[in-house]
């Protein structure tokens, strides 16, 4: 079953954010995910919710997101994302 992964991003600091967003399309699509929404123009609808920057992707299931997630390659990336930006991240299955 498909599964989406979405993501909240408030990024402090966007020069030392850039070799991190250069890196992920390939690490996303060794592990089957690809972009569906990077970024853009967000309106909320409904509720008091102040997205950022959101960004969704489709991966073929729940699994192939905890791959990525656990990835040894992927680990110096996410240390470098979470020292400048604040992140907030679900995944779910769906349809």
């Amino acid at each position: 079953m498909a599964a989406y992964m979405i993501v909240n991003l408030e990024v402090k600091d966007r020069e030392a954010y850039e070799p991190y967003k250069a890196a992920m399309p390939v690490l996303i699509r060794k592990h089957g995910g690809e972009y569906l929404v990077r970024g853009g123009n967000c309106e909320v609808l409904e509720g008091d919710w102040k997205p950022k920057r959101l960004v969704l992707f489709r991966f073929p299931d729940m699994e192939s997101i905890r791959a990525l997630f656990d990835d040894p390659e992927y680990q110096p990336w996410k240390a470098l994302r979470q020292s400048v930006a604040y992140t907030e991240a679900v995944a779910v299955e769906g349809v």
